[in-house]
């Protein structure tokens, strides 16, 4: 497996153009399925789990091409049958189940896998299939869902950690060729969700409140094809904002949307952490000695889970202490073990990690667990004495488009190390 050698203690320095978001890539790719008409979706962004999705549709029958950052899908004809092999490497396949429902009334999907960070059941998205009459059964590791027709319904998708983002996708898809009017109640919100309704809508679907807790859809009777161009990932412009932050360097990111990370960026600015809009650019660095914050993780307007790893490399710079509460996932502080090689002081008590800041972090190998773990532990790499190597990067490889590469423009000491 590859890796990463860092050589910490540079500070980043330059331009950093964000990538087409990776959550908001997927369900509208599984979304071209919809229709037997051409789509073409711009600004997605060259990963491994986009690659496996352009390898999903194909396995169902579309023609798809993927170039430049533009893939190209005709699902003229297509089968309802996922299989295990494609499916358990991404958890994010589950989406293919909405559109193949409405496309065919029926689908075959083995359930799916992806990073282990916590407990995450499509219970969700079972319950508002069912809401529209969709008939499931679960054997020998697939889903089996059909239904003779698919009627609008109310529902409600609030779950123990609150929305479902997927299953909120994967309904939107499958109402939109419904009959009447299906409204999600405790519907998400992320902007994801938004880009999705606004494909949808671009291919003919009646949708409205996307971005609100309730979304109403209105079913039609067929959708065409479109053309669509994802926002950018607001994940990785998170992640990079902080790697600036942790590095005590001052960097431009260019291509973020300001307005989908404002949750970040309020503790970022508690944190003593500078964050100037400049036109359409974002310039980065810090006001002075950072700060420690209490963060907790919540449902989308609120501070992001998927932001949490880093923000804690972040904050084990700050002298004092911080506390970071993690409400979404149980399982997500498996980069806690791993700081410590690094010299973090961190203490876990029940959903929350004390964070005990202002030790000199120094180099050490280090082992990702999950996608953003590998990034927290790039950050703390970058910002420790000495070399670091980040074992297990194909997690990072999931979610981040040619990170290595992005760091080096701006003058990372990192490199990647192929395995022999």
């Amino acid at each position: 497996m590859d890796s990463f050698l860092i050589k910490g203690g540079v500070p980043l320095h330059g331009e950093v153009t964000i990538s087409g978001s990776k959550n908001a890539a997927l369900p509208i790719l599984a979304a071209t399925l919809l229709t037997d008409e051409p789509c073409v979706i711009r600004r997605v962004p060259d990963l491994s789990d986009t690659r496996y999705m352009v390898k999903i549709l194909e396995s169902l029958g579309a023609t798809a091409k993927f170039e430049n950052g533009t893939v190209s899908v005709h699902a003229k004809k297509i089968k309802g049958y996922a299989d295990y092999d494609l499916v358990r490497k991404m958890r994010g396949s589950i989406c293919i189940a909405g559109p193949l429902l409405a496309r065919l009334r029926k689908a075959r999907i083995s359930l799916p896998g992806g990073c282990i960070i916590g407990a995450r059941p499509i219970n969700l998205h079972l319950k508002g299939f069912e809401a529209l009459g969709v008939k499931i059964k679960i054997e020998g590791g697939y889903v089996d869902a059909s239904t003779k027709k698919l009627t609008g319904n109310s529902m409600f998708l609030g779950g123990r950690a609150g929305p479902t983002v997927l299953g909120t996708a994967n309904i939107m898809m499958a109402a939109t060729l419904g009959e009447g009017i299906t409204v999600i109640e405790s519907a998400a919100c992320e902007p994801e969700i938004v880009d999705l309704a606004a494909f949808l809508t671009a291919m003919g679907a009646k949708i409205s409140g996307a971005g609100s807790p309730t979304v109403t859809i209105t079913g039609v009777d067929k959708l065409h094809g479109a053309q669509h161009e994802v926002i950018p990932d607001r994940i990785e412009a998170a992640t990079f904002v902080i790697a600036a932050a942790a590095t005590n360097g001052e960097v431009t990111i260019k291509g973020a949307r300001a307005e989908h990370l404002r949750a970040v960026f309020d503790k970022l600015n508690e944190a003593n952490v500078s964050i100037e809009r400049r036109g359409s650019d974002l310039v980065v660095k810090r006001k002075g000695k950072l700060k420690p914050v209490d963060i907790t993780t919540l449902p989308y307007s609120g501070f992001p889970t998927d932001v949490q790893a880093q923000m804690m490399s972040l904050l084990v710079l700050a002298q004092g202490i911080s506390i970071i509460t993690e409400r979404i996932f149980e399982s997500r502080f498996m980069h806690v073990s791993e700081l410590a090689r690094l010299g973090a002081d961190i203490e876990i008590e029940g959903p929350s990690a004390i964070v005990k800041g202002g030790k000199p972090l120094s180099g050490a190998p280090v082992m990702a667990s999950d996608l953003r773990a590998s990034a927290a532990l790039v950050i703390a790499g970058m910002a420790a004495k000495g070399p670091t190597q980040v074992n297990r990067i194909y997690h990072l490889d999931r979610g981040y488009e040619n990170m290595d590469v992005k760091l080096q423009k701006l003058g990372a000491r990192i490199q990647r190390v192929e395995e022999t």
